[in-house]
């Protein structure tokens, strides 16, 4: 174990051991450790609010020209580690080798990204008017507690903290315990790249971590990726706070409807793409399929579980590249079976049972149930490969099924004919919306977030530009100006 032992605190450009209790991560695809280090303590997450309150002005007040440049060398120093911070990901939470090197690209491109929304969706501009000029530039918030998700560990919240480091606010990042590796990546190419002591802390830990850093005095925003339960428990310590930030993204019960294109073929590649990539642990996965009664909808049905029994699933670094690997934990995999059963109590019939355990112990092999005429579900996001299948009789019945959850992150249409396509998009209710692509198909290039309990009403992606920085409106006159107004002498 000790070779796995870490530093969990990152304060004011060092690695610090943490003081609090100790933490170990297991790599689900062998169920070794990967990573162990004492968390973060109270008065350390304390700390850490404190050096980037200390750390604000400065930052605030340097130039954008100069805060780009950092962030730009940023991303080099990224590219320097990439094969490295990939493995490094896999190993911790298990996604395939090809997929967290693509999350590496995408953190890199971030910070280009990131300037562009900046410059679009906030920015500075100023104008003549009758008594001199108006103005309007954004200034940054504070000190911002960003809180990260196992499942992209250096994608996601990479995407909160380099807007808000662009707009000039201080960072305390508490990445996933079940995926901490990348966050050591990310503080020290931020180190290389010259970013001032302070203005980024990595406060390491589980729980009581997080509570720790959301109770700290000093926090000026919340940026959190995650579930729905921790979100809403979020939202409602803050409740009545109206002065912190909040911007929340709480994943979907995300529909996907087939509605006869001519390749079938396509139609289940898009299913497979959509429902179980990345072992079904994306908050953009499709939970629905929706799919017209008759021979169509049954032959799509026919080609997904081909590909679900072709699928090579294995671990990151086997002989075989596999299309997923396991899911984060052996007890993750456990809830897959359990509600599976509880899907059969319901009167769901099994299209493809899951197959639980058989290439190791948190490995699961997508299952699909028919719930067409079963009792209804709870409205739930089960991060996992397992879809629920539901057959209708029209179109109009596949879009209100679709719209039938309290989500509204990710929904997708394939099909060929343009006309429901351009139904579905005034139809459907969610922010992200795909037409003959997986419902997983996110740009970071525009908004993600959605209605209903995916967020709270503040998208991330294109639009943290939105949440990392509020606008101030200047009225200017060069000299005092002399006013006047009936009734006054």
């Amino acid at each position: 174990m000790s070779e796995f032992l870490q530093n969990g605190v990152f304060l004011n450009g060092t690695w610090h051991a943490g003081t609090g209790g100790l933490f170990t991560t297991i790599d689900p695809a062998t169920q070794s450790p990967s990573f162990s280090a004492h968390a973060a303590s109270r008065e350390q997450v304390t700390q850490a609010v404190e050096a980037a309150r200390l750390a604000f002005k400065s930052w605030s007040r340097t130039s954008r020209a100069s805060r780009i440049a950092i962030l730009e060398a940023y991303a080099k120093a990224l590219e320097a580690r990439g094969q490295e911070l990939a493995q490094a990901i896999s190993r911790d939470m298990g996604k395939a080798l090809w997929e967290s090197t693509a999350e590496v690209a995408a953190m890199v491109a971030k910070i280009a990204i990131s300037v562009r929304a900046y410059d679009q969706r906030t920015g500075s501009r100023e104008e003549a008017s009758a008594f001199g000029r108006t103005a309007l530039d954004h200034r940054p918030w504070g000190v911002m507690a960003v809180l990260g998700p196992f499942n992209f560990p250096g994608h996601l919240p990479n995407g909160h903290i380099v807007p808000a480091l662009l707009a000039g606010n201080c960072v305390v990042f508490k990445p996933s315990e079940l995926a901490p590796s990348a966050a050591r990546f990310m503080a020290e190419a931020f180190v290389e790249a010259g970013l001032p002591e302070g203005v980024l802390s990595v406060v390491m830990g589980a729980r009581e971590t997080g509570t720790a850093l959301l109770e700290a005095p000093g926090v000026d925003g919340v940026l959190f990726t995650g579930s729905v339960t921790t979100g809403t428990a979020i939202h409602a310590q803050f409740a009545g706070r109206p002065e912190v930030v909040l911007a929340l993204e709480m994943g979907g019960n995300n529909p996907l409807i087939i509605w006869d294109p001519a390749d079938l073929e396509a139609a289940a590649d898009l299913i497979v793409h959509s429902a179980f990539i990345t072992s079904g642990q994306r908050c953009s996965c499709a939970r629905r399929l929706i799919l017209p009664e008759g021979r169509f909808g049954d032959q799509v049905l026919e080609a997904t579980k081909a590909r679900i029994e072709r699928m090579v699933l294995g671990p990151w670094n086997g002989a075989e590249a596999p299309f997923i690997g396991p899911v984060i934990s052996v007890a993750q995999a456990n809830l897959v079976g359990a509600y599976e059963n509880k899907l059969q109590v319901l009167g769901g019939t099994t299209l493809v049972e899951a197959r639980i355990g058989v290439e190791g112990p948190a490995f699961v092999r997508p299952g699909m149930m028919d719930m067409s005429h079963a009792q209804e579900p709870a409205d739930e996001e089960m991060f996992a490969p397992y879809a629920q299948v539901y057959r209708v009789k029209s179109f109009d019945q596949a879009i209100r099924r679709a719209n039938a959850t309290r989500f509204g992150l990710a929904a997708g249409l394939v099909c060929d004919d343009r006309a429901r396509w351009d139904d579905a998009v005034l139809s459907l209710r969610a922010g992200l919306i795909n037409w003959n692509r997986p419902t997983t198909g996110a740009s970071s290039a525009l908004p993600f977030g959605g209605p209903g309990l995916s967020g709270n009403a503040r998208p991330s992606a294109f639009y943290a530009a939105d949440y990392c920085a509020y606008p101030a409106a200047r009225q200017e006159a060069d000299t005092a100006q002399r006013l006047s107004a009936p009734g006054l002498a």
